[in-house]
């Protein structure tokens, strides 16, 4: 058997059961808040991946390729770049989801693969209430899945402002450097942005929250935290948040579980010349954290030389919007069956109890077994 290529892995059984259920969940908050599904092509032509900046470490790790006319290529590694393709003749605001596979051809870690399964919102026509909603909807769906988060927020109009006061020159890359600050010890971040005359931005950025109010931009973080309020999610303003992505242009985001685990990021952006704002989970990292109390039922018929009533019977169960599949295989083998696949209950069906009408359940956690009356 072939194994997995270095980087992309399977999801099968339990795994991908939760991953499933963590995916409703997204799509039945996402679609509550007004965001309409959308679809776009795995393959795009390399230049339009690529987009107005190439210098970004995402865009630098696509995965390229050639088809058999010889044209350059590319895998997408986000969603957002497609957005300006579907945001043609769309009345804004213009709200949509979607979730599919991403990749990124870069070194694979322990919690770094090569595909991952991405689950975007982004608003296209997007104000501050805008951003408002989307932090919402994230708080919202991290508390149905049992995610306690920190919603971490920053401006990069207000990190231009105090770069543009130090007279920074190279602000792109400063501010690259400055995202680091809860990755690195600060010594690391400090040598860094001495590289680039910048290292007097780090004596700003350790600032108490106080201090930032005499910057202009900070009267948008303000407006967020207020309009947050509305929602009942709390934010925590982060100086240091700057988003590695180039193309931010605005109010930047980060949702953490713990101090470290990264669970979803993003931030305000121009597509096309029009304001949005958009979010980006990835499913991976929401299935690791997730804490789901699953009470789904679901039931094994084991039909004893009896398949029609066999049938019969999970036409009844699933009609109660509950879950049954049919064990035509040795009934010896049934309860070893149910277990490797996560049955709940397994219910035999032979002649003897199709006369009395009545139907033995075992309960596969509890080990007890009942009567079922048909």
């Amino acid at each position: 058997m072939k194994e997995e290529v270095k980087g992309f892995r399977d999801f099968s059984g339990e795994e991908a059961e939760k991953r499933e259920e963590i995916r409703k969940i997204l799509v039945d908050a996402f679609e509550k808040y007004g965001f309409e599904p959308a679809e776009t092509p795995v393959i795009e032509y390399e230049e339009f991946v690529r987009g107005n900046n190439p210098d970004d470490e995402a865009v630098s790790d696509i995965f390229r390729l050639k088809d058999k006319g010889k044209r350059n290529l590319a895998l997408r590694y986000e969603f957002t770049f497609q957005l300006k393709r579907l945001i043609k003749n769309k009345k804004l605001p213009y709200k949509r989801y979607q979730i599919g596979p991403v990749f990124r051809d870069e070194p694979v870690s322990a919690n770094r693969f090569r595909q991952i399964t991405q689950c975007d919102i982004d608003t296209i026509g997007s104000s501050v209430k805008d951003e408002a909603e989307i932090l919402a909807t994230v708080s919202e769906i991290l508390d149905k899945i049992g995610i306690k988060p920190k919603i971490y927020i920053n401006n990069r109009k207000l990190l231009n402002e105090i770069l543009n006061e130090l007279k920074i020159k190279n602000k792109e890359k400063a501010i690259r450097e400055i995202d680091k600050f809860d990755k690195l010890s600060e010594k690391e971040v400090r040598a860094n942005l001495k590289k680039i005359q910048a290292e007097k931005v780090l004596d700003i950025i350790k600032k108490p929250e106080s201090y930032f109010k005499k910057y202009k931009s900070y009267k948008e973080i303000e407006q967020l935290k207020k309009f947050c309020k509305n929602y009942g999610v709390n934010v925590v303003f982060s100086p240091s948040l700057a988003r590695g992505l180039a193309y931010y242009n605005s109010s930047v985001f980060e949702i953490k579980c713990g101090s470290k685990d990264s669970v979803a990021g993003g931030g305000s952006y121009m597509t096309d010349n029009i304001q949005a704002t958009g979010i980006s989970f990835g499913l991976e990292r929401l299935s690791n954290l997730a804490k789901l109390d699953s009470d789904k039922q679901k039931y094994l018929i084991v039909s004893l030389n009896q398949d029609r009533k066999a049938i019969e019977l999970s036409k009844k169960i699933r009609a109660k919007d509950k879950i049954a599949s049919i064990y035509y295989g040795k009934p010896s083998k049934a309860l070893e069956y149910a277990n490797s696949y996560g049955f709940s209950k397994v219910i035999f069906v032979g002649e003897k109890e199709i006369k009395a009408k009545k139907f033995k359940v075992k309960d596969m956690k509890t080990g007890k077994e009942s009567i079922l009356k048909i």
